[in-house]
């Protein structure tokens, strides 16, 4: 009886180291020496992805692999690397994750895709593209490139990004903007409400539209834009004096739009909306 006794808890202990190495996280760190306007590509199923810039041509990732049931496949073609999440049989959400933080050279293109892991990414001088699913996705501080965001419902904030070409798309998740300009700014949301905090910058194009999403743009007092908004089924209202224009995109409809300038409309504003409020103030 105390043979099988002592067998069962041997097997008891086997079992659990077994199951503690299979659930050991591991700390793994890469470097690779890059030239200028170099091209990183991370791409993890479950896990989060944080980039900040550095102060020598390498590019560092510090990867944290939650098990056994995970691996990293890295490839290099020249001046362009890619780090890709490898599931194995068996990985769920918790045994699958891998968590990134990179560190490349400012002028570094990035392409980050994680599907339920928040994204983030900050003071890099070149093209930016994030596709997310159902966590947050942050940057910050960029500019002078594009910034792709593709997102289902995570929460999209946008933070000091200046003169760049700007495109965002969401399902249903609220996207923030705070001091964004450029040339092109323009987002896309079925469900969920697009906040601008602003100045509209200087001679671009802002595009705002949602499905049943609110919109709400706050501008500063030095602000220059030409505004066209227009909700088919919600309501519309600007707290800012506008100059009346002539000419209007759409029909002029007590309640459902408003058309005017600030300043001398240096930019262009367009706010639509099917359902949702769209309200215009002054910061």
């Amino acid at each position: 009886m105390e043979s099988m006794q002592h067998t069962a808890i041997v097997g008891l202990v086997v079992v659990a180291c077994l199951a503690s190495a299979a659930t050991a996280e591991t700390r793994r760190e890469y470097r690779y020496p890059v030239g200028p306007k170099a091209s990183v590509t991370v791409d993890t199923e479950y896990g989060s992805i944080s980039v900040k810039p550095g102060t020598t041509r390498e590019v560092v990732v510090v990867a944290l692999i939650h098990s056994d049931k995970a691996k990293i496949d890295i490839s290099q073609e020249g001046n362009r690397l890619e780090f890709e999440s490898h599931l194995l049989p068996g990985a769920d959400e918790q045994t699958g994750r891998v968590d990134y933080e990179v560190t490349v050279p400012p002028d570094t293109t990035l392409n980050l895709h994680s599907s339920n892991g928040p994204i983030s990414a900050e003071r890099i001088q070149a093209d930016v593209a994030v596709e997310g699913a159902t966590a947050p996705v942050e940057i910050r501080s960029v500019g002078h490139g594009h910034v792709h965001v593709k997102t289902m419902k995570g929460t999209i904030t946008l933070s000091d990004v200046r003169s760049a070409h700007v495109e965002i798309t969401s399902i249903s998740g609220d996207v923030h903007l705070n001091s964004v300009s450029g040339p092109l700014v323009q987002v896309n949301s079925g469900s969920g409400r697009i906040y601008y905090d602003g100045d509209f910058g200087s001679g671009g194009d802002y595009n705002f539209s949602t499905h049943t999403g609110d919109i709400e743009a706050l501008i500063a007092s030095g602000a220059s834009a030409d505004f066209t908004a227009h909700s088919m089924q919600g309501h519309v209202q600007s707290d800012v004096p506008l100059k009346p224009k002539e000419n209007n995109r759409f029909p002029v409809e007590v309640g459902r739009s408003f058309f005017g300038t600030v300043g001398k409309a240096a930019s262009e504003v367009i706010l639509k909306s099917f359902s949702g409020k769209i309200r215009l103030k002054q910061r």
